[in-house]
């Protein structure tokens, strides 16, 4: 493998771990691999510290790839508790309010998520990565402060009821880039007239790359040890 031209990698990150922990991880160790100093590697994709899945990882001149896989079509699974929210939408933060779930059907909950079916508005979470006044959302949420951030377009393909086991749902997302699933759970639970928060989020699918095709994460240096470099 020439990882210097460039090689790309598919890797189902663990969870806790974020998005440049996985880069940076695999950076270090190919940097000693090769012996060099520097290497481009970049991610198509940022998966939040709580969720699992598939991220494809470009190295070298192949990290020009890295905007062509951001816009292919994404599959995630999530796990949805209702009756409660956080403010983060996750479990990154403790319930700050809890809503009534008895009038909550499963027949209810299906015909609510057609709604979300194509062509949608949705405001980000304020614990995200959008940039306000060149600073992250999430530092300023962190820091207490107010974040408004405006609503975006993005194109939600299906949804599928997976499981029905109040308070919690599990549901499959197909989607466009853009698209927060800690915030799609936040607008299912007002939908409902209640709450909703995720309790878990795996990426199933980036474009055609499957879970089944990706590296395990924690076995990264592991990967690259028994790698044979160009």
């Amino acid at each position: 493998m020439d990882f210097i031209s460039g090689e790309v990698l598919y890797i189902n990150k663990p969870l806790e771990w974020t998005s440049f922990t996985l880069v940076r991880k695999l950076r270090n160790k190919l940097c000693r691999k090769l012996g060099v100093k520097k290497l481009k590697v970049g991610h198509a994709g940022t998966l939040d510290p709580l969720a699992t899945g598939v991220m494809i990882v470009c190295t070298g001149k192949k990290t020009k790839l890295i905007e062509t896989f951001q816009y292919q079509t994404k599959e995630y699974i999530a796990t949805i508790r209702l009756g409660e929210t956080t403010p983060s939408f996750d479990l990154e933060t403790e319930v700050d309010a809890s809503f009534e779930t008895e009038h909550i059907t499963k027949g209810l909950v299906e015909e609510t998520l057609k709604q979300f079916v194509g062509r949608i508005e949705q405001i980000p979470p304020a614990y995200s990565a959008c940039k306000v006044e060149g600073k992250r959302a999430y530092e300023l949420a962190r820091e207490g402060q107010e974040v408004d951030l405006k609503p975006k377009i993005l194109v939600i393909d299906e949804i599928e009821l997976l499981e029905y086991q109040m308070p919690t749902i599990k549901i499959r997302v197909v989607c466009s880039k853009g698209t927060y699933i800690r915030a799609l759970a936040r607008d299912i639970g007002l939908a409902l007239n209640s709450g909703g928060h995720l309790t878990a989020l795996e990426r199933t699918r980036i474009g055609e790359v499957t879970l089944d095709q990706c590296i395990d994460g924690k076995l990264i240096e592991e990967f690259v040890d028994a790698i044979i470099v160009d």
